[in-house]
Order: C-alpha cells, then sequence, then structure tokens
C-alpha cells in the first residue's frame, strides 16, 4: 500500500533558450546555467522520476507503478495506459524565444513515433514586462499561405501574440502553432510526449553555429489553419475552494487558493492527484502524513488516496488529475 504525498527529484534540462529563474525563483539545486525547463513528473524514455520522499525514497515513478498498478494509477488510467505514467508535468523559464512549433495528436504520433501525441496546457507563473506568447494564427490561412511565409522567412507575421501576466492561463490542443515568448515561467501539463515539429527557430544558432532541425515536411498534415481563439481560459479564485481551468479527455485541472484549511474528498475519484504549487506554501496531509509544499515543487497523490488536507495561510496549488 502507498498512501502519502509523494515528491520526486526534479529532472532539469539545460536549454539554448533557458535562464535562470528555476534556480534563482524556484530553487532548484543545480550548478548550471541556461536551465530551461524542470520535469517534476516523468517517464520519458530515460527522463523518468526519481521518488525523493518517505518509504518509496529512491524508487522510479515505473517501480511505483509496476508495485502498485491501480492503486497508483486508478482502475481506469491503469486499464488505459498499463505502467506507462500518462501525464508530463514541468516548469519552464523561457529566457529567449522558444521555437514556433506544433505537436501531433495520437493517431499521428503513435503511427509515426509510437507516442501519445501531445496536448497541453499553460498556467504563467511570472511575466517580464512585455512579454508574451504565440497561440495560433492571427487570422485564418491556407496551407499555401502558410507555406509562402515560412519560405519568406515571415511566419512571425502571420501568428497571432498574446501579452501574458502572472496567472494566466491556456490550453494548447495538439496541431495548434505555438510558442513561449523570451521572459514567461510557466508550469505545463501535457500528455506524456516529447514529440514537437520545430517549425522556425529565429534563425538562431547554438555553441558550435550549428542550427537546430526543423521538421517543415512532418508538420503540414499536423498544423490547424483554422482561427480557433479557443486557447486563453479564465477561472475563478475562490478562497479554500476549486475552480476548473481545462478539461479534456487527457487531464483536468482546477485552480486552488488556500488561506486557511481545504479538505478535499476523492473517495470518487479513479485517478491519481497531482499538486503543484505556484506561489505560497502550505501542508498537505493525507493519511496522518503531512508534507509541506512550496512554490516550485509538485506533489503526487496515489489514486487510493480518499481525503486530503491543506494546512495555509496563503497558496495557490494547479490540481491536476484524470
Amino acid at each position: 500500500m502507498i498512501n502519502y504525498p509523494i515528491k520526486f527529484e526534479p529532472i532539469l534540462k539545460e536549454k539554448i533558450w533557458g535562464g535562470n529563474k528555476l534556480k534563482n525563483v524556484l530553487c532548484k539545486k543545480t550548478t548550471q546555467n541556461n536551465i530551461g525547463e524542470s520535469w517534476e513528473i516523468a517517464d520519458v524514455d530515460e527522463d523518468v522520476s526519481i521518488v525523493a520522499n518517505g518509504t518509496a525514497r529512491g524508487k522510479t515513478l515505473r517501480e511505483l507503478i509496476n508495485q502498485y498498478q491501480n492503486q497508483l494509477l486508478g482502475t481506469k488510467n491503469f486499464k488505459n495506459f498499463g505502467e506507462k505514467f500518462p501525464l508530463l508535468i514541468k516548469f519552464i523559464d523561457a529566457d529567449k524565444d522558444l521555437s514556433i512549433q506544433v505537436h501531433p495528436d495520437d493517431e499521428v504520433a503513435k503511427k509515426r513515433h509510437n507516442s501519445f501525441g501531445k496536448t497541453e496546457m499553460w498556467y504563467v507563473m511570472q511575466a517580464d514586462k512585455n512579454a508574451n506568447l504565440i497561440v495560433g494564427f492571427e487570422e485564418q490561412v491556407s496551407k499555401e499561405e502558410y507555406i509562402e511565409n515560412l519560405q519568406n522567412n515571415s511566419l512571425e507575421n502571420i501568428l497571432h501574440y498574446e501579452d501574458v501576466k502572472a496567472g494566466d492561463s491556456f490550453f494548447i490542443n495538439a496541431g495548434k502553432v505555438h510558442a513561449i515568448g523570451a521572459g514567461v515561467m510557466l508550469a505545463e501539463i501535457q500528455q506524456t510526449s516529447d514529440i514537437t515539429y520545430r517549425l522556425y527557430d529565429w534563425n538562431r544558432k547554438d555553441a558550435n553555429g550549428n542550427s537546430r532541425e526543423l521538421h517543415t515536411e512532418e508538420a503540414l498534415d499536423v498544423i490547424a489553419f483554422e482561427n480557433e481563439k479557443d486557447y486563453k481560459k479564465p477561472y475563478q479564485k475562490v478562497a479554500n475552494n476549486s475552480s476548473n481551468i481545462a478539461e479534456c479527455p487527457y487531464f483536468t485541472t482546477n485552480f486552488v487558493v488556500v488561506n486557511d484549511i481545504f479538505n478535499k474528498d476523492y473517495e470518487n475519484l479513479d485517478s491519481f492527484v497531482i499538486y503543484l504549487c505556484t506561489k505560497g506554501e502550505g501542508i498537505i496531509t493525507v493519511n496522518g502524513h503531512p508534507e509541506t509544499i512550496k512554490e516550485g515543487e509538485t506533489v503526487l497523490l496515489p489514486a487510493m488516496v480518499d481525503e486530503v488536507t491543506i494546512n495555509s495561510d496563503y497558496c495557490e496549488l494547479l490540481e491536476v488529475f484524470i
């Protein structure tokens, strides 16, 4: 039986566009610079999270799933995903603009890469002045117009730029062209997939003077050219309650504000639950086991957890489950 709030060791990723906010703001332990991503809960190829606390400390996420199966994932999730954890949880720091990119859906990803597709959402934790994101096209374009702009090195002219601030939330379904802009630090919740088609990379070079690979042909039958303005997700901030931000077949994400005591009954939820702390700190108690969660930390509650209590003077959390 595994019935306590589980923490994992972050997997830190150095990126050409990364900065130092994950280290300096979220207190990730590293001597490296240009850390673009902290993979908080991961099961992607060789990047598998390792438990950092409690009786399972030192075990990998895969070992936990193998040992506890539906007790950890939930009966439905274990049936659907087997011993593969279905979500990838990250914190991202973009010191420079990320490449303009798109992700395939389940059907294409399965056929081409034997992988899940990649639908994701972002919650902005901090944004510098004038920071923005690219989400979709400014107006509907045809495939021919897209190719023409791509060939003319003017792709950014037909994309939609969205100014952002802390607390903004965005849903990025597979097929939507997007990019995180310089100066944005955010939490990302996504399907377990590392499949990205890079469309444009601002003509930059790496430390060796090489350009990064582009995936022009692969992306053409993946991109959604329709001008759907469905990406920004408003939500409520209700003290000691949870308010829905995003809901899709792959995950549900709620926003939780705690300034006293928050109790949640999960007895009828057949899923694990993940909490990401985006501001402040609190104490999560499960089955008599308390665990502190601070800004920039993530906790996994096994599916067998029936109820949780969170105590805090003030904290903001993302609550995620399937």
